[in-house]
């Protein structure tokens, strides 16, 4: 039996053989559980978007238009994939640039609270790689890398000296709302219109890494499948 591996994002099907073959894989496709009953786009998609379940062609490849079945992914499984989507993000173009944050330019700190009461004053407090993240809830591709977001978050949480700041245009009620089905692990700043209009922050989401020295090293705008690889990237080399 073939060992199949898909690539949701770029409906690309890569395969442990010789042969490849790439299969179109929409809101129009037949997905089913290991059971035989057929999951909703919606269902499939959620459960795929999470990083735990897997997708694989269900018998014949060569049919025109195949079924597939979402299945838990094991840890070696996980691993693999994240493996494969670092080397294939290494070798994409780096993303979008914003037009308003500048590589080289000083970053234009405010004071600023989140929604746990946490301060930050980076004027005062210097010395720190601060990772941004302006967005909005109902902002779709904002959404979608919260996940990956959070593995880049607890993978440096032993680290004092970077601080990850989600700054959201949403209020304080609704953020908390939202945050009980989909948690975020950036510091989230409500009501943060203000320091988006301050910045001329028109695209979401947008990313900025601003270096110790406080000066911009990294921004982008939309999500592109390399986002998060260039967010790290650029956090590794101001370590």
């Amino acid at each position: 039996m073939l060992s199949l591996l898909l690539c949701l994002g770029m409906n690309i099907l890569l395969a442990q053989t010789v042969t490849t073959k790439s299969v179109k894989l929409d809101q129009n496709s037949i997905v089913r559980d290991e059971k035989g009953n057929i999951y909703p786009y919606a269902v499939w998609k959620k459960l795929t978007d999470n990083g735990d379940y897997g997708i694989r062609v269900n018998g014949n490849l060569s049919s025109d238009n195949p079924e597939f079945i979402v299945y838990a992914l094991t840890e070696e499984q996980k691993a693999t994939i994240k493996i494969k989507k670092e080397e294939r993000a290494a070798t994409l173009p780096k993303p979008r640039t914003s037009e308003v944050f500048k590589d080289g330019e000083k970053f234009r700190f405010d004071k600023m609270k989140d929604l746990n009461g946490v301060k930050y004053d980076f004027k005062k407090d210097t010395g720190k790689v601060v990772v941004f993240n302006f967005w909005f809830i109902n902002c779709p591709p904002c959404k979608k890398e919260i996940p990956e977001l959070n593995e880049l978050v607890a993978k440096y949480k032993e680290n004092k000296d970077i601080v990850f700041i989600a700054i959201a245009l949403d209020d304080a009620y609704a953020l908390t709302s939202f945050l009980k089905s989909i948690p975020f692990n950036y510091g989230i700043i409500p009501d943060g219109r203000f320091y988006a209009d301050k910045h001329g922050v028109k695209a979401y989401p947008t990313h900025v890494v601003v270096g110790k020295d406080g000066l911009v090293k990294f921004s982008t705008i939309g999500l592109a499948s390399n986002t998060v690889y260039w967010v790290e990237k650029t956090i590794k080399e101001q370590l």
